[in-house]
């Protein structure tokens, strides 16, 4: 088998005291995308960061392609073709949109560069109309999109968004998940984490939910839709 781009194995997190991540295993595999799924304040958020090396673990291991990341820095891993979309954006609000873009602008780890400026604007044509505007001046969906146009100007490997539609009003969310659909087309790899279960779902290759810092369950989207009494215990639906 192909070594997964993300491995991450017995992970155990911590915020202080309050043990948060409880024995993780997780894997992306090449060109696969996961729907990462669970209420708030499962580890959902942690898993991320402590994958990105935001949090440190206590136990426990990441590789990233194969290479031990644990507790390494974010620009490390990040180095190593992970794209991070946080869920508070981290936009520069002082650069404008060209600006914002064009500092993240380099190859990928085998020197691929398909998503080049001229892409990320075709692809998001609403930037395009504000090229020169501030990151502050800009409304929560195209806040969204800089965002996601910023990190696919790295050209990763792998594309992680945590809470990819929240806040956003219907129309502007049902651009970001053609985007995300796009995105997959390419081959990119993706973790997608969003309260909208059901289209996450859609797009996922396979699905992981978790409850209290540990994996109840994974899955196809067809695994996962077959357990309904599942769906509304853990999902809220």
């Amino acid at each position: 088998m192909a070594t997964p781009l993300i491995q991450v194995q017995g992970l155990h997190s911590y915020y202080g005291a309050s043990h948060i991540l409880r024995g993780i295993d997780f894997t992306v595999g090449a060109g696969e995308t996961i729907g990462l799924m669970g209420r708030n304040g499962m580890g959902k958020s942690t898993l991320l960061k402590s994958i990105m090396g935001l949090v440190k673990p206590a136990r426990g291991s990441v590789h990233i392609t194969g290479r031990e990341m644990t507790g390494r820095s974010a620009y490390e891993v990040a180095n190593l073709g992970i794209a991070y979309v946080p869920e508070g954006r981290g936009i520069f609000g002082n650069l404008s949109v060209k600006e914002n873009l064009l500092m993240a602008a380099r190859a990928g780890t085998r020197g691929q560069t398909d998503w080049t400026y001229a892409r990320v604007l075709q692809t998001f044509p609403r930037l395009t109309e504000r090229l020169g505007h501030g990151g502050q001046q800009l409304s929560g969906g195209e806040q969204q999109m800089l965002t996601i146009g910023r990190a696919l100007m790295t050209n990763p490997d792998v594309l992680i968004l945590d809470e990819a539609t929240e806040g956003l009003a219907p129309l502007i969310a049902k651009e970001i998940w053609h985007i995300c659909e796009t995105i997959k087309q390419t081959g990119i790899s993706s973790v997608i984490v969003d309260k909208n279960y059901k289209h996450v779902a859609q797009i996922a290759d396979r699905n992981v939910i978790l409850v209290k810092g540990e994996v109840v369950f994974t899955g196809s989207s067809a695994q996962l839709h077959a357990q309904p009494d599942m769906l509304a215990r853990h999902l809220g639906v």
